[in-house]
């Protein structure tokens, strides 16, 4: 980045719609944004409305990513909201299906925090994992993803404890459900009605995440489960 660049610098991964795009417009208002994503397009016209930058990179094409990452610097954020999900019982889930759920919602996220860990710890930067409730639960037809967020968290527990002498802060934050595109596949899976008064919106996760990053480095936020207000049906 430009060194005359004054204001901190943020990324955020899955920014081209959902709870990544409300995030990287929030985090817009007072830092300078990479939209990370695969759909040019659409990041092209969230960073448009927002003042920030399109960061088009396969997160799963590791030449790609040494590539993308190689002139960043300094990283003051980086919110890892990237994932896919899938669901299925055990029996019927064949391995490859839980090596995808892996190659993106864990391996992804671990490659690019260790390829931009000298930019965030010049900054002593914060990063920040975007989880689910469904890591802590029996999550029945869900277990390759609960087990990829799972595997997630514990990332995020090693990540502080071996980074805290650098000075970042590490984050995870569980949602519930959250109104979005992935809820719907969800709940059409689970053959439920889609309500979304009864579920987050993705303004109050960007919310939640301004509120994280605006903790006192003194009194940083470890961990944080958020579910909306009025439980689902």
């Amino acid at each position: 980045m430009n060194e005359v660049d004054t204001r901190p610098l943020a990324m955020v991964t899955g920014a081209s719609r959902g709870i990544g795009q409300a995030i990287a417009t929030e985090l817009s208002t007072d830092h300078d944004v990479l939209l990370g994503g695969r759909d040019r397009e659409a990041l092209s016209r969230t960073a448009a409305g927002c003042g920030g930058r399109a960061w088009p990179v396969d997160l799963t094409d590791q030449q790609a990513l040494r590539a993308a990452t190689r002139d960043i610097h300094r990283l003051d954020v980086l919110v890892h909201n990237a994932a896919i999900w899938s669901a299925g019982p055990v029996a019927d889930t064949a391995t490859n299906a839980w090596r995808e759920m892996f190659e993106v919602n864990v391996f992804a996220v671990v490659e690019l925090t260790r390829l931009l860990l000298p930019a965030l710890r010049v900054a002593q930067g914060h990063v920040v994992l975007i989880n689910s409730t469904v890591n802590a639960s029996m999550a029945a037809g869900q277990g390759a993803y609960a087990a990829s967020k799972s595997a997630l968290h514990a990332f995020g527990d090693v990540l502080r404890s071996e980074e805290q002498q650098h000075g970042l802060r590490v984050t995870s934050i569980q949602l519930g459900r959250t109104d979005t595109d992935l809820q719907r596949a969800v709940r059409a899976t689970e053959t439920g009605p889609y309500e979304p008064h009864r579920y987050l919106r993705t303004a109050d996760v960007a919310d939640v995440i301004r509120a994280i990053i605006n903790a006192p480095t003194r009194a940083p936020i470890f961990d944080l489960v958020v579910r909306p207000s009025m439980p689902a049906t």
